[in-house]
């Protein structure tokens, strides 16, 4: 078997909302329409060409309770001062920029159900 990509990345969310307003609105990515009417609610978002972000709604338990970024997705940005300032200018609390050990800078932020992104430059 060979892999070709990563397809997308699902995150089970308390409120499609509220998670539709945070991806959507504030970090402003593009809504993808191809979603099948599944029995359950959602919403899927474009990353990069071929990737994409899945919303599944339905969660019930708290935030994730751990602050680790152990757990968490990471988007490639063209420039990591433009996505600094594009959150600071959204009003968004994050972590970094910081470089990784082998120079690449790196940006982390919750979103409301205390999933980690990562934002990097490659």
């Amino acid at each position: 078997m060979k892999i070709k990509e990563i397809n997308h990345v699902a995150l089970y969310v308390r409120d499609v909302g509220v998670s539709m307003k945070f991806y959507g609105e504030t970090l402003e990515l593009e809504q993808d329409f191809r979603r099948p009417a599944f029995d359950f609610g959602g919403a899927w978002y474009k990353l990069g060409s071929r990737q994409s972000l899945h919303l599944l709604d339905g969660r019930t338990d708290e935030e994730i309770s751990s602050s680790s970024r152990r757990n968490h997705f990471a988007v490639e940005v063209e420039s990591i001062k433009e996505c600094e300032a594009f959150l600071r200018n959204k009003g968004l609390e994050f972590m970094g920029p910081k470089l990784r050990p082998d120079g690449v800078p790196q940006i982390f932020l919750k979103d409301p159900d205390g999933y980690w992104m990562e934002f990097t430059e490659l």
